[in-house]
């Protein structure tokens, strides 16, 4: 199953001094964030805060290319994450005919902005790496009796909705996995 997402925003994760973008599925308030490289970032960026470079950017020139020849990016589907590492596919159309074409998320989203095509995430995706709202906060109905103040699952979510709050989002997913590990030993041993 596909979720449309938006693009929210473009930050600096302080902690790794990296960029990460920002994907939000506003109909169940999760958020994916994916690490890209600075000139993607910009790229993104730029286009979200619809300022137009000077002379074309990559992107820009891709766009002009597809333009030129008319074919449509109907969407991109961010579709897998392996080894920490997102794939995404590029929707083209041209002459009825539709093709996907292997692209890294960044370029893939950069693309859609300029083409005003929808962004979709497999849902398989967002199960395994999005930050919920849910997941920001203390899980206190499910934790009441098994938790102590101090425990370590509770400290986790403390800091995860810390990590959230200060954009740190690459360490937002670590805490979110750590979360999810002791949830399941916590079923394991019930």
């Amino acid at each position: 199953m596909l979720v449309r997402v938006k693009v929210e925003r473009v930050t600096l994760d302080t902690a790794t001094s990296r960029f990460v973008v920002i994907l939000k599925d506003e109909k169940m308030n999760r958020w994916l964030p994916i690490v890209v490289g600075s000139t993607e970032a910009q790229a993104i960026a730029l286009q979200l805060e619809n300022i137009a470079p000077p002379r074309p950017l990559t992107h820009d020139l891709i766009k002009n290319l597809l333009d030129s020849i008319d074919v449509e990016i109907s969407r991109i589907v961010v579709n897998d994450l392996r080894e920490n590492t997102y794939f995404a596919l590029l929707g083209l159309e041209l002459d009825g005919e539709t093709k996907s074409i292997d692209a890294r998320p960044s370029d893939a989203i950069a693309l859609a902005l300029r083409m005003n095509a929808d962004i979709y995430v497999e849902e398989e995706v967002m199960s395994k790496a999005a930050i919920s709202e849910k997941e920001t906060r203390m899980n206190d109905d499910d934790h009441d009796q098994e938790m102590a103040p101090g425990d370590k699952l509770e400290q986790l979510n403390v800091d995860l909705r810390n990590a959230v709050q200060d954009e740190r989002y690459e360490d937002a997913a670590k805490i979110r996995d750590e979360i999810k590990k002791i949830k399941n030993e916590m079923r394991n041993f019930s």
